[in-house]
């Protein structure tokens, strides 16, 4: 993998840049859409690709290696054969699907035990076994296991936490490279940085992975339950420390608003299931603000669904027709919903790189920020 920075803006951290892999190339700043269980839920590859313009995805470890298992993905040679995406894929290990399963799951040195959320049925996470598990899921890029401590963790144990994901961080990367992968493309491994709201384990964090010499890096462990402006500062007390010829990487953030704030400071990817869960609850992103599209104010609305969207059914459906989707309970409701927003995300962050370019992404984030957080 090969990361190259094309543009600077002058008045902020921003910056684009692209990112090439076996599988393809990737502009950045990039979303991700989360393709937990090699599924962008509801939605096609073709649609992915001819509208939704999405450059890469996410899959999961944890979610993959429950169901269907890595001997099923591994005799189909791996993800990108298993769902038919040729398009480079990432895939998260795991550590913050087990940090969220709380009561089925026990902490130690050694790695996670946990129970399924399927079946109840025991499994044991290590970091050598996720790196097992994501080379014979064959991600173009992986992540290393880590502890996703919550924002209202205290100091104490967020120190603890630390030490431990570093010393997971060396088990794992040690694994990664003394091993090969398993088909005929090169794999990356990020490293994560954690340290929960506190500023000197962040900073310490991010100089001890920056150190590593990776291909990349990630910022996890935020928007979990801190205020947004405490997550912020946190990218900013690490993005010092994180080399600026690598990409950085900020898991599962998160709003339109968030997104542009991170770009602000630095980063470089990004991945939420927002897009896709939220639209299928009816809310959904536009340039001018949140609509909830099961609002009975929309019922005679026959304008474009975002008028100012540039996606096939942003140019095809109305929001009327939308709501009555929802209404009815017809699916095609939320796979339209769906569709728009992540189409939405992949152009904010187009948009955003050409700001970048023009050297006026700070004036048009100011002023977006302020339109995408408000409802309409």
């Amino acid at each position: 993998m090969n990361f190259t920075v094309l543009h600077k803006d002058a008045g902020s951290r921003a910056r684009t840049g692209k990112l090439v892999t076996d599988h393809g190339e990737v502009d950045t700043p990039v979303f991700m859409p989360v393709g937990t269980l090699a599924t962008v839920r509801g939605l096609f590859h073709r649609d992915l690709v001819e509208d939704i313009k999405a450059q890469i995805i996410l899959g999961n470890t944890y979610h993959l290696y429950l169901r269907p298992g890595v001997e099923i993905i591994g005799e189909a040679g791996g993800f990108h054969k298993f769902c038919s995406w040729d398009r480079p894929v990432l895939t998260d290990s795991g550590g913050y699907q087990v940090f969220s399963l709380a009561s089925k799951r026990k902490l130690t040195e050694e790695g996670y035990f946990f129970q399924s959320h399927i079946d109840g049925s025991s499994h044991f996470f290590s970091p050598e076994k996720v790196v097992d598990i994501q080379r014979i899921i064959g991600a173009d890029v992986i992540m290393a296991l880590d502890e996703c401590t919550p924002g209202d963790a205290t100091y104490e144990y967020a120190a603890r936490s630390l030490s431990m994901t570093q010393l997971w961080l060396e088990r794992g990367l040690k694994r990664f490279r003394s091993t090969e992968g398993m088909y005929e493309y090169s794999q990356a491994f990020f490293p994560i940085v954690q340290g929960c709201v506190y500023p000197d384990l962040r900073r310490r964090a991010a100089e001890y992975v920056a150190g590593l010499d990776a291909q990349g890096y990630a910022i996890g462990g935020l928007s979990v339950g801190e205020p947004t402006e405490v997550m912020y500062q946190m990218i900013e007390e690490v993005e010092p420390f994180l080399p600026e010829d690598k990409p950085r990487y900020l898991m599962g953030v998160g709003t339109p608003a968030n997104i542009l704030e991170g770009i602000a400071r630095g980063v470089d990817m990004f991945d939420c299931v927002m897009p896709t869960r939220n639209g299928r609850n009816g809310m959904l992103f536009t340039r001018e603000g949140i609509v909830n599209i099961k609002n009975k104010k929309w019922a005679n609305d026959h304008s474009p669904i975002d008028p100012s969207g540039t996606s096939f059914v942003d140019k095809t459906y109305s929001r009327a027709y939308l709501r009555h989707l929802f209404t009815a309970g017809e699916m095609l409701g939320p796979q339209i919903a769906s569709m728009h927003n992540l189409a939405f995300y992949l152009q904010l962050v187009a948009d955003a790189a050409e700001h970048i370019k023009q050297q006026d992404f700070i004036f048009w984030k100011n002023s977006m920020v302020k339109q995408l957080e408000q409802r309409l």
